[in-house]
């Protein structure tokens, strides 16, 4: 079963601003946001914890081949 979640829920788990989410949706470096109606979007959770683990192995692949952050 798929969980959605609203943009303050995606705010807290990612720990990025709302103006930071959809930058990176524009550059297609994050989830896009599913529609629930007129005025209203959520995200499926797996893919944003998906996005989340990527984050992290991209962090410690660095870290081991001694680039930057």
């Amino acid at each position: 079963m798929l969980t959605i979640i609203k943009l303050q829920e995606v705010k807290s788990k990612t720990a990025l601003s709302r103006s930071a989410i959809y930058l990176k949706i524009s550059q297609g470096e994050f989830p896009k946001p599913i529609s629930l109606g007129a005025r209203s979007v959520g995200w499926i959770e797996s893919e944003v914890q998906d996005w989340i683990k990527e984050r992290i192995e991209c962090s410690r692949t660095q870290d081991k081949a001694g680039g930057e952050l």
